[in-house]
C-alpha cells in the first residue's frame, strides 16, 4: 500500500532549516549506524564496477550508509542489465522480423527501459542527478568528532 503525498523530511534536516512547517519533529527517527561499506560478492561484474565508481563518493556525502546498502545494490544491479540490454541493442538493432513476417521490438528494449525507471528511482534517493542532489543535505562522512559550533549542538540536539 503506498502512502499518500510527497516523501517527508529527515527530522535533521527539518532542524537545520528551523522546522520551516512548524510541525512536530519525529524524537524517534532511526539513524543509521557507520559501518564498513563494502560490494557483495553476488553482484554481476559491471554491477561491481559501478559500485566501485560510486560508492566512495556517497560514501564521502554521507548519503549511502550501512542501511543503504541493498538499495544501492538494486542500482547498481540494475545498472549492469541496463548496460547490457543497450549494448545488445546496440549489436543487433532493437527490431527483429519473426518468421510469419511480422517486425517485432528485441525483448531488450524492454528490459533496457525497466533497469532505466529503477535506476532513475533509485539515482534519485542518492542524490545521482543534479536536480535531487540539489536537495540533499547531508552530513560530510568524515567526521566523527563533536562540533566545536555550539549552535549547531543545540541543532543536533547534542547539548
Amino acid at each position: 500500500m503506498a502512502t499518500r503525498g510527497r516523501k517527508p523530511k529527515p527530522t535533521a534536516l527539518k532542524v537545520l532549516e528551523g522546522n520551516p512547517g512548524k510541525r512536530p519533529l519525529n524524537e524517534y527517527e532511526p539513524i543509521p549506524p557507520k559501518g564498513t561499506i563494502e560490494c557483495p560478492d553476488w553482484l554481476e561484474e559491471e554491477a561491481k564496477r559501478e559500485w566501485e565508481r560510486l560508492a566512495p563518493s556517497l560514501e564521502a556525502m554521507g548519503v549511502l550508509t550501512t542501511a543503504d546498502l541493498t538499495a544501492f545494490a538494486g542500482y547498481c544491479q540494475a545498472y549492469a542489465r541496463w548496460r547490457e540490454a543497450e549494448e545488445f541493442i546496440s549489436q543487433h538493432g532493437s527490431i527483429f522480423q519473426t518468421p510469419s513476417g511480422y517486425v517485432q521490438q528485441v525483448p531488450q528494449v524492454s528490459i533496457a527501459q525497466q533497469n532505466l525507471k529503477i535506476m532513475q528511482s533509485l539515482c534519485a534517493e542518492f542524490g545521482l542527478t543534479p536536480a535531487t542532489r540539489a536537495r540533499i543535505i547531508a552530513g560530510g562522512g568524515g567526521n566523527d568528532a563533536a562540533s566545536d559550533d555550539p549552535m549547531e549542538q543545540v541543532l543536533k540536539g547534542e547539548w
